[in-house]
Order: C-alpha cells, then sequence, then structure tokens
C-alpha cells in the first residue's frame, strides 16, 4: 500500500486526489454541486450532495490512477471550515440542510449576544460573528420542531462537514472531528483543549451533540467495507486553510502562508503561544499533533482573484485571468490609480461589512490596463494590511520569515512581484499548488508510516519561485500611504447614509 487518498470538500465542489509515495499527485476526480439561496443571506448545501458528491470523486480518483483499495493506504480530509450539520444518530438522517460558512442568517443572534463578545474571544480566540458554527446550531435547534428535546436526549448528532464524511465513511461508527475544525465553531476552548461548557450555555447547544476531538493525524475510523472493497483507515483531518498550512510547511514560528482563492487566507504561525490579537485577527489551531497544539494568528481577505473575475464577468475588460498581467505591465505607471475591492465589504482588520468597493485616482487616459494593475496590486495591498496587523500583535516575531504563497491567483507573477514589494519581504511560491490536500495527504501518509516527519517533509517542500522586493522604499511608502487613504476614504463613505 503505497498511495494516499486526500478529499478535499469545498464550498462548491468536492475533490479526491491520489498521491503517491513520494507525495506527488497522480490523479484528480471533481464534481460540484448546487447552492442554495433560500432568502438574501443564507447560504446552505443538502447534506446528502457533500456525500454523494465525495463518494463518487473517491472511486473515479482511485479509478483514473489505475489502482485498487489495496493501493490505498490511508485516508486524508479536508474540508470547508465551518459549515454545520445536525442529523439524527440512529438514521444517519440529517434534520436540516447545511448552513454554509457564508451564511449570516444569525448576525441578530450576534447583536442580542454582544455583552458576551469578550468571553467569547478569550475562550475560542474568534469574534462572536455568524460566520462560525456555533450559532448556526443554535438556529437550528430553534426552527426545527422537537430538535432540542431529541438534542438533550442525545438523539441528535452535530458536526463540521468532516465529522459529516467521517459518520458516513464509517457508516455512522465515528463521531469524531479534529482541533482544527473543531477551534472553527466557536464552541471550542482553545486553551484548554476542549468544548467550552460556558458557551455551549451561553448558545444552549447540548454538549451530548458534539463529537470527540482528535489530533490531526490519528484514528479517525475505517471505511465500511462496501465503499471501497474493503476498510480503509482514515487518518488525517485539518480544515482547508489549516491544511494548506501544513502543506507548506509552516511548521516553525514566525513562518506565514497566503493562500489565494476566490479571498485570501493568511496564517501565521506563533507555536505554543495562543497570541489574543488587538487588531481584530483570529487567534486559532493551526494543527494539533501528539496532543500538542500549535497556535496561529489568521486573517482573512473577502475579495482576492474575485476582483480578477469581477475584470472579466463584471465589466467584461479580459476574457482570461492570465490576460491581466500583460494589460498591468502595459499600464501608464504614472497614473496611481487605486482599487478597493470592498465588494462585500472589506475583512480583517477593518470587518466592515456596511463598505462597498471603490476606484480612486482615474483620469481621462485610464483603461482596461490600469484597471487591471490596479485589481493585481489591491490584493498585495490588502496583504500588507494582514501583515502589519500580525507585526502588531506579535510584535518582533511576525514577519522575519518570507511568505509562502499558494492557491490560483499566485501563478501570476505580476501580483506575486507587487506583492513581494509591497511587504518588502520575499515571496516564495511552491512547485506543487495544490497545497490543501497534500497537507492532509501528509497526515494520514505519516500517520500510516509512509511519509516523513515534519522535519523530513519540510525538506520535501519544493520551491518553484521566489519574489525578492525590487521597489525603493520611498516608492513603497508612498504607494501603501495612497493605498490607507483610499481605504479610509471608503470606510467613511459607508458612514454616510
Amino acid at each position: 500500500m503505497t498511495h494516499i487518498l486526500a478529499i478535499d470538500q469545498g464550498t462548491t465542489s468536492s475533490r479526491a486526489i491520489i498521491f503517491d509515495a513520494e507525495m506527488t499527485p497522480i490523479a484528480t476526480a471533481q464534481e460540484e454541486f448546487s447552492q442554495y439561496f433560500p432568502q438574501s443571506g443564507w447560504v446552505e448545501h443538502d447534506p446528502s450532495d457533500l456525500w454523494s458528491t465525495t463518494a463518487a470523486t473517491c472511486r473515479a480518483a482511485i479509478e483514473k490512477a489505475g489502482l485498487g483499495a489495496d493501493d490505498i493506504a490511508a485516508i486524508g480530509i479536508t474540508n470547508q471550515r465551518e459549515t454545520t450539520l445536525v442529523w439524527d444518530r440512529s438514521t444517519g438522517q440529517p434534520i436540516h440542510n447545511a448552513i454554509v460558512w457564508q451564511d449570516r442568517r444569525t448576525a441578530q443572534v450576534c447583536r442580542d449576544l454582544s455583552e458576551h463578545a469578550d468571553t467569547v474571544t478569550a475562550k475560542t480566540g474568534l469574534l462572536l460573528d455568524p460566520y462560525f458554527s456555533g450559532t448556526k446550531v443554535k438556529w437550528i435547534l430553534d426552527h426545527v420542531e422537537g430538535a432540542r428535546e431529541r438534542a438533550a436526549n442525545g438523539e441528535l448528532a452535530f458536526g463540521t462537514v468532516d465529522t459529516w464524511l467521517i459518520w458516513n465513511l464509517t457508516g455512522g461508527t465515528a463521531h469524531v472531528t479534529d482541533a482544527t475544525n473543531a477551534c472553527r465553531t466557536m464552541l471550542y476552548d482553545i486553551h484548554k483543549g476542549r468544548w467550552s461548557s460556558t458557551i455551549c450555555e451561553l448558545l444552549d447547544v447540548p454538549m451530548e451533540m458534539l463529537p470527540e476531538v482528535k489530533d490531526c493525524a490519528a484514528d479517525f475510523g475505517m471505511t465500511r467495507p462496501d465503499l471501497f472493497g474493503r476498510p480503509i483507515p482514515i487518518l488525517g483531518v485539518a480544515g482547508d486553510q489549516q491544511a494548506a498550512t501544513l502543506g507548506q510547511a509552516c511548521f516553525k514560528p514566525g513562518m506565514l502562508k497566503s493562500t489565494y482563492g476566490t479571498g485570501c487566507f493568511a496564517l501565521l504561525n506563533t507555536g505554543d503561544t495562543p497570541v489574543a490579537s488587538t487588531s481584530r485577527l483570529l487567534t486559532t489551531i493551526a494543527y494539533q499533533l501528539d496532543g500538542k497544539p500549535t497556535y496561529a494568528l489568521e486573517g482573512s481577505i473577502f475579495i482576492a482573484g474575485a476582483v480578477v473575475q469581477w475584470l472579466r464577468d463584471g465589466l467584461k475588460i479580459i476574457r482570461d485571468a492570465k490576460e491581466t498581467q500583460p494589460l498591468a505591465e502595459s499600464s501608464d505607471a504614472e497614473q496611481p490609480v487605486i482599487l478597493v475591492p470592498a465588494f462585500t465589504g472589506l475583512g480583517a482588520p477593518y470587518w466592515n461589512a456596511d463598505c462597498r468597493g471603490a476606484i480612486y485616482g482615474l483620469s481621462r487616459n485610464s483603461g482596461p490596463a490600469e484597471l487591471a494593475r490596479a485589481a493585481l496590486e489591491s490584493v498585495g495591498y490588502q496583504t500588507r494590511d494582514l501583515l502589519d496587523a500580525m507585526r502588531a500583535d506579535w510584535a518582533g516575531h511576525a514577519g522575519d520569515a518570507s511568505l509562502r504563497v499558494d492557491g490560483g491567483m499566485s501563478a501570476s507573477d505580476y501580483a506575486m512581484q507587487f506583492l513581494a514589494d509591497i511587504i518588502d519581504a520575499p515571496v516564495d511560491r511552491p512547485i506543487v499548488l495544490e497545497t490543501t490536500a497534500l497537507g492532509v495527504a501528509w497526515l494520514a501518509g505519516y500517520r500510516a508510516g509512509l511519509y516523513p516527519d515534519q522535519v523530513g517533509f519540510a525538506k520535501k517542500w519544493a520551491l518553484d519561485r521566489t519574489f525578492t522586493p525590487d521597489m525603493p522604499a520611498t516608492t513603497r511608502a508612498k504607494k501603501y500611504h495612497q493605498w490607507t487613504r483610499a481605504v479610509q476614504a471608503t470606510l467613511t463613505y459607508a458612514e454616510v447614509d
């Protein structure tokens, strides 16, 4: 048995990737599923879609690789975080659709509990926000008839997507999660390493519903024999952004990774120290091995790759994302066009959901080239905001290392060079950009004895290119000052009725 099956269950699709003994991806299968929007601000998934697409892509990937179940040593799972499911323990039937991490229906619940915000942050490292799972569970129990009584009687199970998949993979014999997913529920005390009775009581969530929390590399159960032809052990689990941190081998305190997809998530390894943020960043668990948590500061940008999609689908000035680089390179450098892509508000460190996008510095000569440049540069500016906040929170530590990048937008040389210039630090892009799946493949392979330990894995991390800062300090300071003025103007405009 020389291969690992990595499940990457995302917000819009499920994927399965087969990694060989050298941790090289050799086969991939992917299947999209429907999104449901019952009301404005509500986002749901059909739980059966999450499971059926996962099972189908696993079988397809194994077949594409020309393998059988006897070739698969173990399974690793990474997943969209915070998405919430509740199901009947005896039948395995969900009592409601999955409420997706993007869903905002519990905003009023959070406002009603605002006096407890400091308690929530102190115990969980998170903000009191609808983003996280806790208030979603409360909503389901409050709105599904009889759910509260059944939950109190131990008849219902709660889980994030990893827990739901493991339940189905094991035929209902394992109700488990890992520390990185547990810490995103807003129900988990990241300091004591257990579910918080205080927060569960605050949200009226019976602790009988909660799964057992394990390390990221652990025995999560065996798959049903009928799924793949023989039972396969599930040995690795991590939420998607933490899995990418592992895939980037960010094992040392001070190491940074930033994933550029639709949005952007930056994580800074802070070692065994849970750093309390004064900049409205999140304190979270990066990973947990051998019972020992490693902590991180996390910042999120709502719009990263999505700004390029806007150029294509909204303005229709490009037909393909690859066109942005030659356009940006041909732009007039004397035009200081700044795009603040607050299409759905601004994320960390501003956390303003009310402001909207704005463009500054337009002239009669501004055109598609200048907008393409401003779009790519906006991602660098927003990352600088996050890293400055991290440096403020962890003075003397943050930013000492290079920034490791992955995700679709990291393929843009122009965007990555500007990122290096504006943060004044090297930016490292790896050869393998499938870092999320690679992270959980390594967890499972390490647990199975197939892959090396942290030191060995870090040595196998392979660099594609380093982008070195090449911008004069005066230019950097001027450009970033223009950005901060544009952000402040955008925030000020949002305050006007």
